[in-house]
């Protein structure tokens, strides 16, 4: 009979030992969390900037005269903004006159989380410059904000920031394929934001209306629109117009070539 309980306490400490794993695996209890990162990213973020302003000799950039906020999201619309892991993604937002931000105002950093509290952060090279860059007397140094390592006290202010900043959607479809009947579609990806991407596009075709579509993608998400008109024949091209109420989408009509 002991030799039974003591098989059944271990089994149970097992089956408690796997499920703690499981649960610090999918972030429940972590101490990385988005407000923390929301908070650690942009100071270290903005006395890098600085430093890099120096190099470049740019006058009058500091950490404070940048402002810098973050939004940081963990995996999209399918996972909590919770525990480490390498798929942070921050969107950034700061002030510097001679290098302004992007229509949707911000810049993408993705992030390696450690269990730690210390994270590595790379940035968008369009708003950051790539690994190295060319200094006042020069030289090729390193960019201090290409990449970069930072850390949050694991105990810190973990009340939310209240930043947030619309999602970006993308079309990644390049070249048209249409179907036997001339039915065109059209590939989209919603970035990292707030609330994801919703609205409608519409297709034409010359003088051609090929219908309008509802547009309904979470964040970190891609979604296929088809449309219910086909192509007329010899119509060399086919225009997407994107009338978004979430999210941030193309500003001017996207157009892609018919296959010949």
């Amino acid at each position: 009979m002991r030799r039974f309980i003591i098989s059944l306490v271990a089994a149970i400490a097992v089956v408690l030992a796997v499920g703690g794993a499981v649960v610090a695996g999918s972030g429940g209890g972590s101490t990385v969390t988005r407000a923390r990162l929301e908070r650690s990213l942009p100071t270290e973020f903005a006395n890098l900037y600085a430093a890099q302003a120096e190099l470049l000799g740019h006058q009058g950039v500091t950490p404070g005269s940048l402002h810098p906020t973050a939004m940081c999201d963990k995996g999209g619309a399918v996972e909590p903004d919770v525990g480490p892991g390498s798929n942070w993604n921050c969107l950034v937002s700061w002030t510097d006159p001679d290098n302004p931000m992007p229509p949707e105002g911000y810049g993408k950093f993705e992030l390696d989380v450690h269990t730690n509290g210390c994270w590595t952060a790379g940035g968008p090279s369009k708003l950051v410059g790539y690994a190295t860059l060319t200094d006042t007397r020069g030289r090729e140094v390193p960019n201090p904000v290409y990449e970069f390592d930072g850390c949050f006290d694991p105990q810190g202010d973990d009340t939310p920031t209240g930043v947030s900043f619309p999602s970006l959607l993308n079309v990644t479809t390049t070249a048209l394929r249409p179907d036997a009947r001339r039915h065109v579609s059209v590939q989209t990806t919603c970035g990292t934001g707030d609330g994801g991407c919703r609205g409608e596009v519409t297709a034409t075709a010359g003088d051609t209306e090929l219908g309008t579509v509802t547009l309904d993608v979470d964040e970190e998400q891609t979604a296929t629109l088809a449309f219910p008109t086909p192509v007329p024949a010899g119509a060399p091209e086919v225009t997407f117009t994107f009338h978004l109420t979430q999210g941030v989408g193309p500003s001017k009509p996207v157009t892609l070539e018919m296959p010949a």
